[in-house]
């Protein structure tokens, strides 16, 4: 099952990241936690180093854009195939470098994702889809 990291997570509980964390895991969702404060929500641990993570097919940045900016040539390192924007960390300098690097950028909260049962995250594959007017061989 594709992961997915909360970065920015929270112990918090009135913090979204915290929450999103404890939706994912509802959700039956692989879920792991980036924070700077550490602790453990939901049984997941919130990790202080982003080395810590591999695999991972969708960030859901929880960081202001300002400190998202220590953290760009790390996340890029890491390929994710997907980074979701949550409401107040839309960063289009890093959003254009990530497109242009080939992940997937959304402008969207993971809260609604989640409730409206559009976040599961469906393989993306480098490979252009045919038009429905060729026939494969």
């Amino acid at each position: 099952m594709a992961k997915t990291l909360v970065m920015g997570a929270s112990t918090k509980p009135e913090r979204y990241s915290n929450l999103a964390v404890r939706k994912l895991v509802e959700n039956n969702i692989d879920t792991t936690a980036f924070g700077l404060g550490g602790g453990t929500v939901s049984g997941i641990q919130i990790k202080d180093k982003l080395e810590d993570f591999q695999n991972i097919h969708t960030i859901s940045l929880y960081l202001n854009p300002k400190n998202q900016r220590e953290y760009y040539q790390k996340i890029m390192k890491m390929r994710p195939k997907r980074v979701i924007f949550n409401p107040g960390t839309e960063n289009p300098g890093f959003q254009s470098m990530l497109t242009e690097a080939g992940i997937q950028v959304e402008e969207a909260c993971t809260l609604v994702l989640l409730a409206t049962g559009q976040y599961l995250p469906t393989p993306f594959t480098d490979q252009p889809e045919a038009d429905e007017g060729q026939q494969s061989v």
